[in-house]
């Protein structure tokens, strides 16, 4: 098989089925290699099938609390197996969507690994055997990134777990350890601890989700305390050794405390690193640093006709992020549409754990150290009606505005859906909306997002209900 396209994309994440959608949408003859599954990792492996097994830990935490709602249920229980099996089904289900929206767009799929084999042209392999050499003046890479490995606690499926083997598990472990409270990690923590698992996070920063407003960092902190986790912040995984029972975790705490913790499994999610090996960047003018691609403001690579997207490219590593880029991408290539490079302030970011958080655009403390002057607003959802109504009133609104001319700097929310409602921030990001036009929104009743619109009202002293 050779044959001449306009543009190949090689990898079909949420960055690269996008992008080949979208060229093929503005005219241009498309091919898409991809040499595992449809949808990448996020679809298959990350970002859907975990937040059906979140799912399933939600109501998992629900059917424990009826008796909060005036309700009594004798011996809930589950099936694990089942459970695992239904975010498989969602996974796979989502996953031939992709292959049918590609098809309905006319993107020709290529099955197999595909690396760069000269100017202008993608070679494609599979099980070590010659699929395809393609060309085109235009090749995005869309390979995304895998986990990374820390050296002497490298995963083996069995006793030290990836994200793949967390969620693919045996048997529900009575007792785990996770290293990282990045995203993942901690929707980890959350997913089997709500299951019923005794959970220990171990993290070498001073606090946890380290991206985020160190208010909400404080705030899940102190959650996860109430459900019954372990959280060990400015703490170091330093041996992880095999036992009868599972593992035996050497930690040393802030401060050089050493300790020995007993857990069944470990899962290692200690963040990501760039796929970048095997795709053809020697002898090109493509730049890797610190395992990811590097590109300008329209995703173009050092080297002409090369482009590359998502996870590849670097932080902040989010799907969204990915699609965004894909399109934007495909638009500068064509010229058919005015494009702008991605500003990641105005990129949300979410973690589904109990409790949500979300936020979108710049913490206090960066606002700060930039040098702006701001105003600050909170609102507890303890003094939200609908969240009480709920039962769920655990949970803060943060709004952060420079003090002189009302810009939205950044957003930060933890509580019950703050995963949907933080758009509404992203929103007024992009539209570079004051908090004037926020002020004089009318925000519906009762509704969880009208603590929204109560911590704008506290930034600027107006607050009412509390």
């Amino acid at each position: 098989m050779s044959d001449a396209y306009d543009l190949i994309v090689v990898g079909g994440g949420p960055g690269g089925y996008v992008a080949a959608i979208r060229a093929s949408q503005l005219g241009m003859r498309t091919a898409l290699v991809e040499r595992e599954h449809l949808g990448g990792i996020c679809l298959n492996w990350g970002c859907i099938p975990t937040k059906a097994l979140l799912r399933a830990s939600e109501i998992n935490h629900l059917l424990h609390t009826l008796d909060a709602y005036g309700f009594a249920a004798d011996n809930p229980r589950f099936d694990f197996q089942e459970v695992i099996k239904r975010s498989r089904q969602v996974a796979t289900q989502l996953s031939g969507g992709v292959k049918h929206l590609l098809k309905k767009n006319r993107v020709t799929v290529v099955d197999g690994h595909g690396a760069l084999a000269g100017p202008r042209t993608v070679h494609v392999t599979k099980d070590g055997r010659d699929v395809a050499t393609l060309t085109a003046p235009h090749i995005i890479l869309a390979t995304g990134a895998r986990a990374r490995v820390l050296p002497g606690i490298e995963p083996d499926g069995r006793l030290i777990w990836t994200y793949r083997e967390a969620m693919l598990p045996p048997v529900m472990p009575k007792s785990l350890l996770v290293i990282g409270s990045g995203a993942i990690g901690i929707e980890f923590a959350s997913f089997y601890a709500d299951m019923g698992a005794k959970v220990t996070v171990v993290e070498v920063m001073d606090r946890i989700l380290p991206v985020e407003d160190e208010e909400i960092s404080a705030f899940v902190h102190k959650a996860f305390i109430r459900q019954g986790m372990t959280v060990l912040t400015g703490a170091t995984v330093k041996r992880v050794a095999k036992t009868a029972a599972g593992a035996a975790v050497t930690v040393e705490e802030k401060g050089g405390k050493v300790s020995e913790i007993a857990v069944e499994v470990v899962i290692s999610a200690v963040g990501i690193v760039g796929n970048v090996e095997n795709i053809g960047l020697e002898g090109t003018e493509v730049k890797v640093d610190r395992t990811h691609v590097v590109t300008d403001g329209l995703c173009r690579t050092g080297e002409p006709g090369v482009y590359a997207i998502g996870d590849l490219t670097g932080p902040p590593w989010l799907a969204h992020k990915a699609s965004h880029e894909g399109v934007l991408c495909v638009e500068a290539i064509t010229g058919k549409n005015e494009v702008h490079p991605i500003d990641v302030t105005r990129i949300p970011g979410c973690t589904y754990c109990r409790p949500q958080v979300a936020s979108v655009g710049l913490t206090e403390a960066a606002a700060r150290a930039k040098g702006h002057e701001v105003r600050v607003g909170r609102f507890p959802l303890i003094g939200n009606g609908k969240a009480i109504a709920l039962g769920e009133p655990e949970g803060l609104i943060k709004t952060v505005f420079d003090a002189s001319t009302g810009e939205l700097l950044g957003a930060h929310m933890v509580g019950p859906e703050v995963t949907e409602m933080i758009q509404g921030y992203a929103i007024a990001r992009t539209a570079e909306l004051t908090e004037a036009e926020l002020i004089h929104t009318v925000f519906p009743h009762p509704t969880l997002s009208e603590a929204m619109h109560e911590s704008v009202l506290d930034a600027y002293g107006r607050v009412i209900h509390i």
